[in-house]
């Protein structure tokens, strides 16, 4: 009889353990409302062409990149100035204007 019980409670136990488990957020949506990206100019991926030459493709670009992010949409977009930008260990120097890295805010 006990065995039977002991049983039933591990069932049980298990049973409850995979429906909490699929309860739980599955983590492809971005925990905050709103998040502010640095893109590389020079990610060999031509994103900062359309990005700060003022094309119509630059908001298309944004979204797709918040997108991939897990948000909604870009709500803003635009190249940092060098003295934005910050090192770990020293101060980065830029001096080509258009390897500096774009800023790219996204929000739900």
């Amino acid at each position: 009889m006990r065995r039977a019980f002991a049983v039933l409670g591990l069932g049980t136990a298990m049973f409850i353990g995979a429906a909490s488990m699929t309860l739980l957020p599955n983590g492809t949506q971005a925990s905050s409302t709103e998040a502010t990206f640095l893109v590389p100019a020079a990610d060999g991926y031509g994103v900062a062409e359309c990005l700060i030459s003022n094309q119509a493709c630059g908001q298309v670009v944004a979204d797709t990149w918040c997108e991939a992010q897990g948000y909604t949409r870009a709500t803003s977009f635009r190249q940092v100035e060098a003295e934005e930008t910050t090192g770990s260990i020293r101060k980065v120097s830029v001096t080509v204007p258009e390897h500096r890295p774009i800023s790219i805010t996204c929000s739900n």
